[in-house]
């Protein structure tokens, strides 16, 4: 017959060697890296994982494509500590801690288009070019 402290010992030891983390190992890499002037305060990624949002220590948010290439900068100023993403990608929040107030901001990207050399009607130097975009396959 089996004591009682041998059983409780027997349970205990494998309740701890069924409750033991099972260790993992981990392979990573890096990918890119985005070279900053300015120390980074805060960062996100939108929604559509198209854009990233950086915010640096001198108020700058620096956007850049997916790919890490920087499309443009907004001056916030220095006194935003923290960016959060909207509802949609082109809505920002900017967080300030000092001034204590949250301003929802809308980003509205333009991209150039070249048309220097394309087919066209009207005279060259119009402040409006209409580009259409069409396949004829």
């Amino acid at each position: 017959m089996r004591s009682p402290i041998s059983c409780v010992m027997v349970i205990i030891i494998t309740s701890f060697c069924l409750t033991m983390p099972v260790l993992a190992k981990t392979d990573w890499q890096v990918r890119q890296k985005i070279q900053l002037e300015q120390a980074p305060t805060d960062m996100l990624v939108s929604a559509n994982s198209k854009w990233i949002y950086i915010l640096t220590s001198d108020g700058q948010i620096l956007i850049y494509a997916a790919r890490g290439q920087l499309k443009d900068s907004i001056n916030v100023g220095p006194d935003v500590n923290q960016i959060k993403a909207g509802p949609r990608d082109d809505i920002l929040f900017l967080l300030s801690r000092e001034k204590k107030t949250v301003r929802v901001i809308t980003i509205e990207f333009t991209e150039e288009i070249a048309t220097r050399g394309s087919p066209a009607k009207g005279p060259s130097d119009a402040p409006v070019t209409v580009a259409v975009f069409s396949d004829f396959q």
